[in-house]
C-alpha cells in the first residue's frame, strides 16, 4: 500500500462486536462512524457479529455477518473465523477499526499486526463490571487482563471518558487516547417537548415530576435501584426501551410506564419532554443517553463514577451521587424540583451542543491518518 498523500480517501474496515439489528451504544457510534465516512467519501466495509436480521449493508457499504454465538441476557458474541481474514485480504484496508473488540476483535487484532495493518481500537463496554453485575465476580480479574490484552495488541486504543482511559493505563495498556462521543443537537433540542405527550403519561395528576430512563433494559442498569422512586407520589416514573428482563421491572416497578423502544422523532419528543433524566447503570464508560437528555434540555441524575462524570456537572447541569442508595435519589429528585428549572434546562444544552459527531468523527480520521503515517511501511503486502 502507498500513503503517500495522506489526504487521501481511506479504505477503513471496521469491526463491530455488536451492530445492527442490536441497539446500543457500540451500534451507535459505529453507524455515526460510517455515515461520516460514507459523507466523506472514504469506502469501508463492516464485519459484524451475525443475528436474526442481521443487514448485509448499512449506507452503500457491506456488512458481512460472522457466525455468533447467543449468550441469555447479552448481545451476540461474533467467534474467530477465517471467513474475517479471508475478506480483509480482499478488502485491502489501509487501517482496521476495532469497535469494542471482544473475541473476534482479538483475532482480528492479531492478524493485522501480523500483516502491518494499523490497527485502532475503541473501548466501549466495561466487560469485567457486567460480569460482577451477573453474579461472575471470579471472572472479573480475568476478563480484566483479556481486555489489557486485546488492547494491547492494537496500535492505538480510543477510550470515551476519562474514567475509562484510567482504568485502560491502569492495566498496561499503551498508546491510550481520550475520543468521546458526539451528539445530534439538530435531533436533540428542547423544542421537541411536547404538553401532548406529557398529558398522555401524567394523566390527571399534570403536577407530578416526570422522570424517565431510556435505554437497554438489562441486568447492569440496575434499574431495580428505581423502585423507591416508583412509589413517590409526586413522580412519575417512565421507562423507555426494551430488553430481557423487561417483564421483570413491569413486576418490580408497578407504577412506571414502560413504552418499549423508541426511536426517531418519537424518541426525541420523549428526552426533551422529561423533567429529569434518571440512569443507575454503574459500568457506563461514556452513556450517550445522558448526552441526548443534555442536549435535550434535561437535568440528569446519574452514578458519580465512570463516564458520567465527564458528562453531568454536579450541581450544575444534575447530580452524581450513588444511585444504589434511595435516599440519595430522593434528595436530589427534590433539589431539581426546587430548582430555577428553565435556567437549568438552558444550562444542560448549553453544556454539550458544541460536541457535534462531525468534529467528534473528523478527530477519528486524524487517528486513523496518525496510524498509517506511523506504522505502515512503503510496499507491505497482506499476508494470510
Amino acid at each position: 500500500m502507498k500513503h503517500d498523500n495522506l489526504e487521501s480517501k481511506l479504505r477503513v474496515a471496521i469491526v463491530a462486536e455488536s451492530f445492527l439489528p442490536q441497539v446500543n451504544g457500540v451500534t451507535n457510534s459505529v453507524l455515526r462512524v460510517l455515515d461520516f465516512l460514507k459523507k466523506n467519501n472514504h469506502e469501508a466495509i463492516v464485519l459484524a457479529p451475525d443475528s436474526t436480521g442481521s443487514p448485509l449493508e448499512y449506507a452503500g457499504y457491506e456488512v458481512l455477518p460472522i457466525p455468533a454465538v447467543n449468550l441469555k441476557g447479552l448481545i451476540p458474541l461474533a467467534l474467530p473465523q477465517q471467513l474475517a481474514k479471508a475478506k480483509l485480504i480482499e478488502f485491502n484496508p489501509d487501517v482496521i477499526h476495532l469497535a469494542s473488540p471482544a473475541l473476534l476483535g482479538n483475532y482480528i487484532a492479531k492478524f493485522a499486526r501480523r500483516s502491518d495493518i494499523p490497527t485502532l481500537s475503541v473501548y466501549q463496554t466495561d466487560l469485567a463490571g457486567f460480569a460482577n453485575n451477573y453474579g461472575l465476580q471470579l471472572a472479573n480479574s480475568s476478563l480484566s487482563k483479556f481486555v489489557a490484552k486485546v488492547h494491547s495488541n492494537t496500535d492505538r486504543t480510543l477510550a470515551p471518558s476519562t474514567s475509562a482511559c484510567n482504568y485502560l493505563t491502569g492495566l498496561g495498556v499503551p498508546e491510550v487516547k481520550l475520543w468521546q462521543r458526539g451528539v445530534d443537537s439538530e435531533r436533540y433540542k428542547p423544542e421537541n417537548r411536547s404538553n401532548v405527550l406529557r398529558a398522555q403519561l401524567l394523566g390527571n395528576r399534570p403536577d407530578r415530576t416526570l422522570i424517565g430512563y431510556i435505554g437497554r433494559l438489562a441486568h447492569e442498569k440496575r434499574l431495580e435501584d428505581l423502585i423507591d422512586l416508583d412509589s413517590q407520589d409526586d413522580v412519575q416514573l417512565v421507562i423507555v426501551g426494551d430488553g430481557p428482563i423487561r417483564s421483570r421491572l413491569e413486576r418490580k416497578l408497578p407504577n412506571a410506564i414502560f413504552t418499549g423502544f423508541k426511536s426517531g422523532s418519537d424518541l426525541a419528543q420523549m428526552y426533551a419532554s422529561l423533567d429529569i433524566f434518571i440512569h443507575t447503570g454503574q459500568h457506563e464508560t461514556f452513556c450517550q443517553s445522558i448526552q441526548e437528555a443534555l442536549a435535550s434540555g434535561v437535568p440528569v441524575i446519574a452514578p458519580n463514577l465512570g463516564g458520567p462524570i465527564d458528562l453531568v456537572q454536579d450541581g450544575v447541569t444534575g447530580y452524581l451521587i450513588n444511585t444504589g442508595n434511595y435516599k440519595e435519589i430522593r434528595r436530589v429528585v427534590k433539589l431539581i424540583q426546587n430548582s430555577d428549572l428553565a435556567s437549568l434546562r438552558k444550562l444542560t444544552r448549553e453544556s454539550v451542543v458544541q460536541r457535534t459527531w462531525s468534529s467528534i468523527n473528523q478527530e477519528l480520521i486524524g487517528h486513523y491518518r496518525d496510524l498509517i503515517k506511523l506504522n505502515i511501511p512503503q510496499g507491505t503486502e497482506l499476508v494470510a
